[in-house]
């Protein structure tokens, strides 16, 4: 039970939180608005949907670069400057009146992300003892998948009278944040400076592990996103088209990732966060595997998507913590190339989505059981590599 000293660091947990949900709301909400974006810019939608996909793979390839290169700065500092950045990018983009320059505006935008999100749960990891820092990522990460529930709805709504307002409400809860972080945190350092200390769980002890993780987190999202790209034509039966059943059912789906990450963080804390991961892609298996009969009607879809939901949201901080544990001096390294993982996998999992349906022709309610094929070759790669770590540290102990 939390005494009355955990307060301060809730509290100091809150600007984190409200960055990564404005970074979480930015990535969501431009796709419920690309084409009110292509009609302003003079583009065609499939164009401006590049909007979206430069956004994510700079965040991916920038995330771990930056996360080396700020690492030792304190985190308060680096925060600022990436949610400064953030801010300036969406106001940017608002502000553009051609499609190069919000071309370039989402490329800014993503760079500030990129740094936000892994250094906000760094931060959180160093300020909490070891036994609270599955519940501190937890709840860091908890503003990014409050957004999975509820940045694209908003978004959309806000949108509709004028896409730029949206932007704008984004700038403004990024700069909101940044005021929070500059009263509230305190100037926190990770325990080793320089870059040859941030870079050595890459190389050494740790290494071998690294790509090993990364790999469970791509497969994991590959899955994930091989269905959630083509969710809406796969809930065609269960919606009949409407679109304020299908926010619905996505507002269940996205409830469901935030109540499966908050029950994560206090999961971690108290057993092996190898063993909930165990549990998570189980249960994304036989959520996915479900998919063709849940959504044929309203009802079944809607336990569907919020138990599927329940199972993404498990997934990440298991993830975070098990890197984190390899070198907490590296954090915002790992935990950028945690989320350049992540975002490989969405986008990766669209594409393979996509082909499927070309090659073999299913439906999109078709893509589920391809989906979790994807997620069941995660589970036994994840069972795998666990297995022979142990054995690893098993022999070492022996040894010595």
């Amino acid at each position: 039970m939390c005494s009355l000293q955990c307060r301060p660091v809730t509290r100091q947990l809150l600007p984190l939180a409200l960055a990564t949900f404005a970074v979480g709301t930015d990535s969501y909400v431009i796709a419920g608005l690309l084409p009110a974006i292509a009609a302003d810019l003079g583009v065609s939608t499939p164009a401006a949907g590049q909007l979206v996909t430069v956004f994510a793979l700079t965040m991916a390839v920038s995330a771990p670069v930056f996360g080396a290169l700020t690492g030792g700065l304190d985190r308060r500092t680096t925060l600022l400057i990436a949610l400064g950045v953030f801010v300036v990018g969406n106001a940017a983009t608002a502000l553009a009146t051609g499609y190069g320059t919000a071309m370039a505006a989402r490329v800014v935008t993503a760079v500030g992300a990129g740094v936000i999100n892994s250094a906000a749960s760094s931060t959180a990891a160093a300020i909490v003892p070891p036994e609270r820092r599955g519940r501190a990522l937890a709840f860091v990460l908890g503003g990014l998948t409050l957004a999975t529930a509820l940045g694209l709805p908003l978004g959309t709504l806000i949108g509709r009278a004028d896409w730029q307002v949206t932007l704008w409400a984004v700038a403004g809860t990024g700069l909101v944040a940044a005021v929070g972080v500059a009263v509230g945190l305190p100037a926190v350092r990770l325990p080793a400076a320089s870059l040859g200390d941030r870079l050595r769980p890459l190389v050494r002890g740790g290494g071998g592990r690294v790509p090993v993780l990364l790999a469970v987190t791509t497969l994991a999202f590959l899955g994930t996103y091989t269905l959630y790209t083509y969710i809406a034509p796969a809930l065609h039966d269960a919606t009949d088209g409407d679109e304020s059943l299908l926010t619905l059912v996505l507002l269940a789906w996205g409830v469901g990732v935030l109540a499966g990450n908050t029950a994560a963080g206090r999961l971690v804390d108290r057993r092996d966060p190898a063993r909930v991961l165990t549990g998570a892609l189980a249960l994304a298996v036989l959520a996915l595997a479900l998919t063709p009969p849940a959504t044929r009607a309203l009802i079944p879809a809607l336990v569907w998507a919020a138990v599927w939901g329940v199972a993404v949201g498990l997934v990440v901080v298991p993830q975070q913590h098990r890197l984190v544990a390899l070198g907490p001096a590296a954090a915002p390294v790992l935990l950028g190339l945690n989320s350049s993982a992540l975002y490989a996998g969405m986008a990766l999992g669209g594409g393979l989505g996509g082909l499927v349906q070309e090659w073999f022709g299913l439906g999109p309610a078709g893509l589920g059981p391809v989906a979790a094929g994807v997620a069941g070759v995660a589970l036994l790669w994840h069972l795998a590599t666990s297995r022979a770590a142990r054995t690893r540290v098993a022999r070492r102990v022996v040894q010595r």
